[in-house]
């Protein structure tokens, strides 16, 4: 709305609030920067425009387009300062349609000021906590079994290779074919299972291993699966039947050592022949992500030393010792470790497979979603690890269902999965087989469905977050660290 020239006409007024402007210019800049609100309630309230005609100075009307020019009134006693039906800014019907951004920095003020107080106090209280034995052992051979076990991880996908090329050459049939990859599947799990059993290891060392094997596990699942689908889509071709699809794919199966390499250290769990790729390697950018990456590694392990340490060393068995205590403890790790898991999902998912991700100009880089913003733990799942999700989906889920399994069944399954995953990342460094992490994982299935049900019943999204945030965050991943190290620490018979 265009707002007209405004003139004074009696010089009381201008003790009255009114200003003047002459062809939309104020007098001084100063008086331009203080009139700054009076134009915005001129442009809300000021020029009530009905049926062509708009309010003058007396009050009367005049013809829009006339020579005569309009008079506003700013603060005139007279003036209604109610007109419109508004809703509070923190109502519940406006509170996501405005910037609440003085309030995040507030937070973000609020938690550095505590975060600080809580440093200090705790340099003060137990002094400089970090030791790294628990985590590395430079100083021993220990660990060398270990990295050995690593570097020859890498046969595997070679030996998949080779099946591949016979099959592709018709040297073996389908069912050698399938039998075969389930051997060097399995090979690739049990080897190193077998390896950290055998070796007394830093536990940073077993994880990493376990975590690397998995993964040359899912990938090797994910070659295998795919070459059997290009392979049966190369039959159909030769028998003449079309192959329809309206997304322009190209299905040619053509079994390439580049193309495995590749793969093979690609930040993707999918396999395909080729991959969308990004033009260049940006090396500035590169090097500010290998910075953040060292820095936020520092801040991880140094909130686990310092905090998350002394927390469980002074706890008690949560399953075994007074419920209060339990839930005071699990209460006061929960805050450390929701930090360092902020860090991890941080430093992997968005630091290091970026870095990758850009070393070999690999152009998806839809690592995560925002799961932050999950109204359930179904959501969560769905969203906070994308390569993972795509490779459950595409492998997993629609397999099942191709195969008649019910939706709620192939859903199991995938929980199943990944439970036993969870389970050997974590039991097998620890030497400790107590199911913990599978227990967590499967008992995510009824929390989907608890969640689910929140959901629907208050039909808020905010109730739906709030519920994930402290089943998932502030209750789960503390009772388990909490279940491991006192179980770890029994079974090194540091406690009694």
């Amino acid at each position: 709305m265009v707002i007209p020239d405004a003139v004074e006409s009696d010089p009381d007024l201008k003790h009255r609030g009114l200003r003047r402007r002459h062809g939309g210019l104020h007098d001084s800049p100063a008086e331009e920067e203080s009139s700054g609100s009076e134009e915005e309630v001129v442009k809300e309230s000021s020029s009530d425009e009905c049926n062509g005609k708009s309010v003058n100075l007396n009050g009367g009307e005049k013809e829009q387009g006339s020579d005569v020019p309009a008079v506003e009134f700013i603060y005139r006693a007279s003036f209604p300062a109610h007109r419109r039906i508004k809703e509070s800014p923190l109502s519940s019907d406006t509170i996501f349609r405005q910037s609440h951004a003085g309030l995040f920095n507030l937070c973000v003020v609020v938690l550095v000021s505590v975060n600080s107080r809580l440093i200090i106090e705790n340099l003060m209280k137990y002094g400089w906590l970090i030791e790294f034995g628990f985590w590395f052992s430079l100083t021993s051979l220990r660990d060398w079994p270990l990295f050995m076990c690593c570097l020859t991880l890498a046969i595997f996908p070679l030996a998949a290779f080779f099946v591949e090329k016979l099959a592709q050459r018709k040297y073996i049939s389908e069912t050698v074919v399938v039998l075969l990859h389930i051997i060097i599947t399995t090979t690739t799990l049990l080897y190193p299972v077998l390896v950290i059993l055998r070796c007394d290891s830093a536990f940073v060392f077993g994880v990493a291993l376990m975590l690397f094997a998995c993964i040359v596990w899912l990938k090797l699942v994910s070659y295998a699966h795919t070459n059997y689908d290009l392979r049966a889509i190369s039959k159909s071709t030769e028998k003449g039947e079309a192959v329809t699809s309206t997304l322009n794919i190209d299905y040619t199966y053509d079994v390439s050592f580049k193309s495995l390499v590749y793969f093979t250290v690609a930040p993707t769990l999918c396999y395909q022949p080729s991959y969308p790729r990004t033009p260049s390697i940006r090396k500035g950018w590169l090097l500010r992500q290998i910075v953040k990456l060292i820095i936020f590694t520092g801040v991880m392990g140094f909130i686990i030393e310092q905090y998350i340490n002394p927390i469980v060393q002074n706890s008690q068995h949560p399953l075994k010792g007074n419920l209060l205590y339990a839930m005071e403890r699990i209460l006061k790790l929960s805050i450390p470790n929701l930090y360092v898991w902020f860090c991890m999902f941080y430093c992997f998912f968005h630091l290091w497979l970026n870095i990758l991700a850009e070393l070999l100009r690999f152009g998806d880089r839809e690592f995560y979603k925002d799961w932050w913003n999950a109204k359930n733990v179904g959501d969560y799942w769905r969203l906070w690890n994308m390569p993972v999700h795509k490779w459950m989906i595409r492998h997993l889920y629609f397999p099942c269902l191709r195969n008649g399994i019910p939706k709620g069944v192939a859903l199991l399954i995938a929980f199943l999965v990944s439970a036993l995953f969870h389970e050997l990342c974590i039991a097998v460094p620890c030497h400790i087989f107590k199911w913990w992490a599978f227990i967590g994982i499967m008992f995510q299935v009824p929390v989907v469905l608890i969640t689910n049900y929140v959901q629907n019943k208050f039909q808020n999204s905010m109730v739906g977050n709030m519920t994930f945030w402290f089943t998932f965050c502030i209750l789960g991943q503390p009772m388990c660290v909490l279940l491991y190290y006192h179980d770890l620490m029994n079974r090194e018979g540091k406690v009694g």
